[in-house]
């Protein structure tokens, strides 16, 4: 039987990322990421809301390009998978700590430091830092298509 390890969150940073290098070079960046569901209380007719915290680790290029455009309160898409690692505390002990290893990162909202050039790495894995937004034109209408007995595309002579 297959099996499927997916996680995908929108959410916002609720500190600074944490950075730091292995032995080998790269790059590992740890972030916390809340995501808040509300909803209208049926009891009450409050409203009501609830925030989930989840940690998020990246590795590589994609954990340089959130070390240096994210900061606390930053919007950002996370796709990855769950991930339990053990690790000792400092009596021994041994612990474990389940985070979302993240694959991919979009970063949302608006741009801090417009002015500033996006930096363009060679192997970006398209992490790019994103460039201006384009300017928003309305889309052409797409051209009316006569209806056929009220249904659209459904041709007139197919049974129901």
């Amino acid at each position: 039987m297959a099996s499927l390890n997916k996680v995908i969150l929108i959410g916002n940073l609720g500190k600074d990322p944490e950075t730091r290098y292995a032995p080998s070079g790269d790059a590992i960046t740890n972030l916390t990421v809340a995501t808040t569901e509300t909803w209208k209380d049926k009891a009450s007719g409050e409203r009501r809301e609830a925030t989930e915290w989840h940690r998020v680790v990246f590795f590589g290029r994609v954990a340089e390009v959130a070390a240096q455009y994210l900061r606390k309160g930053s919007q950002i898409y996370v796709e990855g998978r769950l991930q339990t690692r053990k690790w000792q505390d400092k009596e021994g002990q041994d612990r474990y700590t389940t985070e979302i290893r993240g694959d991919e990162m979009k970063m949302l909202g608006r741009r801090e430091g417009a002015g500033e050039a996006p930096v363009r790495g060679g192997d970006s894995g398209g992490y790019d830092a994103p460039a201006a937004a384009p300017s928003r034109q309305p889309a052409p209408a797409p051209a009316a298509k006569p209806a056929k007995g009220g249904f659209g595309d459904f041709d007139d002579d197919i049974p129901f």
